[in-house]
């Protein structure tokens, strides 16, 4: 079986070789006529599975395992394609790991052997689909959709990147590694295939999907932006060729400027100390020294003509005048005492005719209040007259006072 096998590949990879011409023909072209080529050679590409066609009367193309070859070995990214068909891979590494375990319960060695083997090239084949088609979608990125000439069409391209981004994404999230342990059970091979390998490779492809879906989302922010920049040129000019005539009218003489010809730059925020940044605080240090630092070296020296003496004397008494306005105040709280009466501060002002306006005198019956000692104050009950604000809650606007003896 092995060496009927390594015949036929030997056989296929000449064919391959000798008629190179014909097959990079059907790549680049996408398909051949019959007649342009040797009818024998076309026919043995035929027989060996290299040429195909899709319908009676189209021409022959290139079978796709032969074209995603070719693809892969030229780095060729215009027609690369990504399988997110994530269900079927998941189900037949599912199936093998039963066939390998049944193998080996039924001692069936060159059978479990032989499924082992499968369900290795499963599982990397997998692995590297999966890495082959992030690393289309970074090549799709990094030359933001080249192969396509519109914006248009780039961002056909970029909505595409972003469906298959999500297919793989929510294809990963199919792989429950709780339920792979248990197929795995206690054997060694298949838990170092399914549980260390897979996982792993699935882990960072997960995290670059996500990268990659991000860098399309922000490409696709770009492309509408430079889409509808083009659209507004495109209508200037169109309007410029309907008019020809058009001239632009001076805007500077209008009273009311246009919103769009009145747009200045904005102006650099004037600078300011970060008194919360710790890496500055030895400049600032710095500065604060210099400002309470007083110097007097570089004044000037006066010079007298002649010698000044100081003598000391006797000290000189002196008074302060009493304020009148707390003379007032004094004299009220000495008629509440000598009375025994409750009395209102505004009453006694307007009864006595004295000059100042109620606000201070009101301020100074009750700072004066305020200011007694507590030995004092205890013969005194200050009780104040007003109302709730109307507005403000919390606020008690106060429009008397009334004093009396406790």
């Amino acid at each position: 079986m092995s060496s009927n096998l390594h015949q036929a590949g030997v056989k296929l990879l000449k064919q391959l070789g000798r008629h190179a011409d014909v097959v990079m023909d059907a790549y680049l072209a996408g398909s051949i006529n019959d007649t342009a080529h040797d009818a024998g050679v076309i026919e043995k590409l035929k027989k060996s599975g290299i040429l195909w066609r899709p319908e009676p009367d189209q021409e022959l193309r290139l079978k796709r395992s032969v074209r995603a070859l070719l693809e892969e070995a030229l780095s060729d990214e215009r027609n690369r394609q990504i399988d997110a068909n994530v269900g079927s891979a998941l189900a037949t590494i599912k199936t093998l790991a039963d066939h390998y375990k049944e193998a080996r319960r039924d001692v069936d060695f060159s059978a479990a052997e032989a499924y082992l083997a499968d369900l290795n090239e499963h599982v990397y084949s997998f692995t590297d689909s999966l890495r082959y088609s992030i690393r289309v979608l970074w090549s799709r990125i990094n030359n933001e959709f080249g192969y396509v000439g519109t914006i248009s069409a780039k961002i056909r391209e970029n909505e595409l990147a972003q469906s298959q981004v999500s297919e793989l994404l929510n294809g990963l999230e199919m792989f429950q590694f709780s339920e792979l342990g248990e197929i795995a059970g206690d054997i060694r091979e298949l838990r170092r295939l399914l549980m260390t390998s897979l996982q792993e490779t699935l882990s960072q492809c997960t995290q670059e999907l996500s990268i990659v879906q991000a860098r399309l989302y922000e490409l696709l922010g770009r492309f509408r932006q430079i889409q509808g920049r083009t659209r507004l040129l495109k209508g200037w000019l169109l309007h410029t060729n309907m008019h020809p005539d058009y001239q632009p009218e001076n805007h500077v003489v209008h009273k009311a400027v246009p919103v769009l010809f009145n747009c200045a730059e904005a102006l650099i925020a004037p600078a300011s100390v970060d008194v919360s940044n710790p890496h500055h605080e030895l400049e600032l240090m710095g500065l604060v020294a210099q400002v309470k630092a007083i110097s007097r070296d570089s004044l000037p020296a006066v010079l007298r003509e002649h010698n000044v003496t100081f003598e000391m004397g006797d000290r000189e008494d002196f008074d302060i005048p009493e304020n009148p306005l707390k003379i007032a105040v004094d004299e009220y709280f000495c008629e509440v005492i000598d009375s025994g009466l409750r009395q209102s501060a505004l009453s006694y002002l307007q009864e006595k005719q004295l000059t100042w306006d109620a606000e201070s005198w009101l301020y100074q019956v009750i700072g004066g209040y305020e200011g007694l000692a507590d030995e004092h104050k205890n013969y005194f009950e200050l009780e104040p007259i007003g109302k709730p604000d109307p507005v403000y809650s919390g606020n008690f606007i106060i429009n008397d006072v009334e004093l009396w003896l406790a």
